[in-house]
């Protein structure tokens, strides 16, 4: 499987454990709390593959980036969390830091 297929199912893991978080309501509803722990779990496990393949620090960057891109996005649209205009901002310069380091940089695959 590609490097960055294999980091997006990073990504995707960490954000499902991360909108679990919020619904487990402090590890007290059993089922978002299991989903916590196996979508965090599985997000190391997907790093873990992929990181002899891509710099640690670009494979970071891409995994924070689009989980804070991707839980932002989908807590607007599931918890109702609006993001005003510095925080569209803020995103915004993240994900023009993961487009350079992707199109751009010369260190983001060995």
């Amino acid at each position: 499987m590609p490097a960055y297929a294999i980091l997006a199912l990073a990504v995707i893991s960490e954000v499902v454990a991360t909108m679990s978080l919020k619904t487990s309501k402090g590890f007290t509803v059993l089922v978002p709390s299991i989903a916590v722990v196996i979508g965090y779990g599985a997000a190391f496990f997907f790093m873990s593959m992929i990181l002899d393949r891509i710099p640690v620090g670009v494979a970071y960057a891409i995994w924070a980036g689009g989980g804070i891109l991707l839980t932002a996005t989908l807590g607007w649209f599931v918890f109702g969390q609006r993001v005003d205009f510095w925080g569209f901002v803020g995103m915004a310069f993240i994900l023009a830091g993961v487009l350079i380091l992707n199109l751009l940089s010369k260190s983001s695959v060995h």
